[in-house]
């Protein structure tokens, strides 16, 4: 592996730097980038996946919905339809992604629309819903088209950008130079307890900027929910922790490590099964895990997925391959650490509240 890593680190070097030239134009202004009028949040990495993305995103929707009218857009990556698209309840991953699914899924009165080019479904958004507060932009930190009033930088605590080097040898996008555009920087996926030499390691790495904050958040997991009924109460967690289960974890993400961890200790046997992320699974598939799951020799046994992968899993062409397995999601949650909490939200708070038009447009 690192004789491979050796191998390419030339196309990375040139791939790096195709891309630094790229970010200049756009600093010396040769290519324009749109500022829009309206509160508008990046939230992205340098690296290629794998940071929590997602879970963030709905933290900050959770965080301001209450006080203000709000939209996401993202890519959709994945999707099998192009151009702009606004979600409402009978949208499907093949139309807009499983990650803005998602999102419509939980916050079902969520403007929640897909573009490839943000500029454009910014100003649609405009126009379909004058009164708009703040749009949430995901996964948008390499969309210069876009100049975001307000920049976040996801980074894994297990592999931060600053330890890491180009595609395609590395997992990075950009140089680590471009952390400068932050404006924010959470180190995700942190233990749950982290320790004050920890987080002052993990700043000296990082190294902050004089404007930049940074943060640390961690991943919160919830009660296992049944795909072939929602909508019941799941039986708490501990409740399969507890009978030792056997668990295969069928996956399609970018990176599992964090959830298996989390799971390895906790279970009897756990048999992972991975795809690439944003997997398009097929029948096969389906077959394939199914086989699996009936060669563990035990009654309590079950399937667990993402939430992010369910959301391509409740496909109609699987309905009659799922309903007889015992197949879960997991969901998730980002917290804090310590005081993180109350700076992150007051700073975010602040900036959206500080930029309104319109500053006496509230609505959910």
């Amino acid at each position: 592996m690192k004789f491979l890593r050796i191998l390419l680190f030339p196309i990375s070097i040139l791939y790096g730097w195709i891309v630094f030239l790229r970010n200049k134009l756009y600093d010396w202004k040769v290519i324009p980038s749109k500022v829009f009028d309206i509160p508008t949040i990046s939230v992205g990495n340098l690296s290629a996946g794998g940071t929590g993305k997602t879970p963030h995103i709905e933290y900050l929707i959770r965080l301001l919905k209450p006080e203000f009218y709000l939209a996401t857009l993202s890519r959709g990556y994945g999707r099998k339809t192009s151009g702009f698209i606004l979600a409402d309840t009978q949208s499907t991953a093949s139309d807009i992604g499983d990650e803005p699914l998602q999102f419509k899924k939980k916050f079902s009165n969520l403007r929640v629309a897909v573009d490839e080019e943000r500029v454009r479904g910014i100003h649609k958004l405009l126009i379909e819903y004058p009164s708009l507060q703040g749009i949430l932009l995901d996964d948008a930190f390499q969309h210069r088209a876009v100049k975001s009033g307000l920049s976040i930088l996801l980074s894994d605590f297990s592999k931060l950008y600053c330890n890491d080097c180009m595609l395609p040898s590395g997992g990075l996008r950009e140089f680590q130079s471009g952390a400068k555009r932050a404006d924010i920087i959470i180190v995700t996926k942190c233990p749950t307890i982290l320790l004050p030499i920890e987080r002052k390691r993990l700043l000296s790495e990082i190294k902050p900027l004089p404007h930049q904050k940074v943060y640390f958040s961690y991943i919160k997991y919830g009660n296992f929910v049944s795909l072939n009924s929602e909508g019941t109460n799941p039986l708490s967690k501990e409740y399969y922790f507890d009978r030792n289960f056997s668990i295969v974890l069928l996956t399609g993400i970018a990176n599992t490590k964090a959830l298996e961890y989390y799971l390895k200790d906790k279970v009897k046997n756990l048999t992972p099964i991975k795809y690439s992320d944003h997997h398009h699974f097929t029948k096969e598939d389906i077959g394939n895990v199914q086989k699996i799951f009936n060669n563990i020799a035990t009654a309590n046994k079950i399937i667990l997925t993402t939430e992010k992968d369910a959301m391509r899993l409740k496909s109609p062409k699987f309905s009659e391959l799922l309903k007889s397995l015992a197949i879960f999601y997991i969901p998730i949650e980002v917290e804090f650490h310590d005081k993180d909490k109350e700076l992150f939200n007051e700073q975010v708070i602040n900036y959206v509240r500080s930029n309104q038009k319109h500053s006496n447009l509230h609505s959910k």
